[in-house]
């Protein structure tokens, strides 16, 4: 049976099956986690023996076979060459990335003379997601180029007591590959400082710490947040990659899969975790190749190029990185394109603050003026506060309050009240200056405003 075949079974079994055996093993390890004094082994120990007898029903006829051996530690590699393909991409196209795009990737200098020919591609599969001393990575997977091969190597303990020889394993790959960067998703929060915490507590230095470290989650984010419905690793990697992948298993059955592993020594259960690794690691690689893609498609001045979400994101990007003129330029040609309501208006709201930084107030006051035509809400406050501050036409601020309130009064009613305060203050300082200074200002700031 192959390994397609397998995740298809299992994704059955996984329908199909009781909860008893798993929910038995997943509150006992939960009862376990709260108590104090164990360590991860033991508490591991103590998940095999009190949910032992929980594998499922027994064959009318017991068979007896001798139990098969659980090598301690295993690892598992795959070479890609050059010219191989992942969804629409070659695995050659992530050495062409530069450490420009990385840098504003990244928001870190460092990256600026590095490329991905040196980078790590890390990815754990964990006992838990809480993280601290509780949680055990029992799966590291790496991913690196060597000879402009894309390896994917991954460790799998298979005895938790077993973690300090994995440590030193990777210890050695990393003397000899003598990484410069790091490149995870997530890996901020979750995956660099788990692993570290675990070299810590063998007591061996982690060369990875102090690397300059690129977590694509939050470049992902930026870039197509506002395009695509989720910005999870699986689901960028069908919509941007075009990667063939399945939802091949949950993260959150991952754990419970690894602990009936050591109950019962059934590797079959490991398999799609080893596929479901090498698939986030692909993906993350591809992810990144599409997102440097962008910007060496980026045409200012021509007719072809990104797609207007797409300008969005990069105009983002250079946002973060205080590239102003950039992002504004950007900004300007995505909204130039058909893009949705709720888009259209973040990136008017980006625009015209840079503007209103600028005091480039023509331009400003001619988006908000478009923005308003399309009953964006925010665009006739904005026009309120611009000709009752800016150009000192109190008549022009009220009437378009007026529009603003009754917009609003059919949305939301957090600008509702914002309109008709403004609108009180407007009228009292009308009856305030009188029909004569009403008379001068409005003149005064129709010139202004034209």
């Amino acid at each position: 049976m192959n390994l397609e075949e397998k995740l298809k079974r299992l994704r059955m079994e996984r329908e199909a099956r009781s909860r008893g055996p798993a929910s038995s093993v997943e509150n006992t390890w939960s009862r376990l986690q709260r108590e104090a004094g164990l360590s991860t082994k033991e508490k591991l120990e103590q998940l095999i023996r009190l949910t032992g007898g929980t594998a499922g029903p027994r064959p009318k006829k017991s068979v007896p076979r001798e139990p098969e051996p659980r090598p301690p530690l295993q690892v598992f590699e795959n070479a890609y060459p050059p010219d191989a393909r992942y969804g629409k991409l070659r695995i050659s196209d992530a050495l062409a990335v530069g450490g420009e795009v990385l840098r504003y990737l990244s928001r870190d200098e460092a990256f600026r003379d590095l490329d991905l020919s040196t980078t790590v591609f890390l990815d754990l599969e964990t006992t838990g997601l809480a993280g601290g001393t509780g949680t055990l990575p029992f799966l590291v997977g790496l991913g690196y180029f060597r000879e402009r091969a894309f390896i994917v190597a991954q460790y799998f303990l298979g005895d938790p007591g077993e973690e300090e020889r994995m440590l030193e394993e990777l210890s050695r790959l990393f003397a000899e590959r003598r990484f410069k960067s790091v490149l995870t998703y997530n890996g901020k929060a979750f995956d660099l400082p788990l692993l570290e915490t675990r070299f810590i507590l063998q007591r061996k230095s982690f060369s990875l710490a102090g690397l300059p470290h690129l977590d694509f989650l939050f470049a992902a984010r930026t870039l197509w947040k506002h395009k695509h419905e989720s910005c999870r690793l699986f689901h960028l990697a069908q919509q941007v990659i075009e990667a063939p992948r399945d939802e091949d298993i949950p993260g959150a059955e991952i754990p419970y899969r690894y602990f009936d592993y050591l109950r019962t020594g059934d590797f079959e259960r490991i398999e799609p975790i080893l596929y479901h690794n090498q698939e986030d690691i692909l993906s993350l690689l591809g992810l990144v190749i599409s997102g440097a893609r962008l910007f060496s498609e980026e045409d200012l001045d021509g007719e072809t190029g990104p797609d207007p979400l797409d300008l969005v994101g990069i105009g983002k990007v250079f946002a973060r990185a205080g590239e102003a003129a950039r992002s504004t330029r950007l900004f300007e040609r995505a909204l130039v394109g058909r893009l949705p309501s709720d888009v259209a208006v973040s990136v008017v709201r980006r625009l015209t603050s840079q503007l209103k930084k600028e005091a480039d107030w023509e331009r400003a006051v001619a988006l908000w003026r478009d923005g308003s035509a399309a009953d964006h809400v925010f665009c006739y406050r904005e026009l309120a506060i611009y000709y009752e501050h800016k150009a000192r036409n109190l008549a022009e601020a009220k009437r378009i309050t007026e529009e603003g309130l009754a917009l609003a009064m059919e949305r939301s009613s957090a600008e509702r009240v914002d309109f008709e305060k403004r609108l009180a203050r407007l009228n009292a300082k009308l009856q305030k200056s009188g029909p004569v200074k009403k008379k001068i200002r409005s003149h005064r700031g129709s010139g202004e405003a034209s």
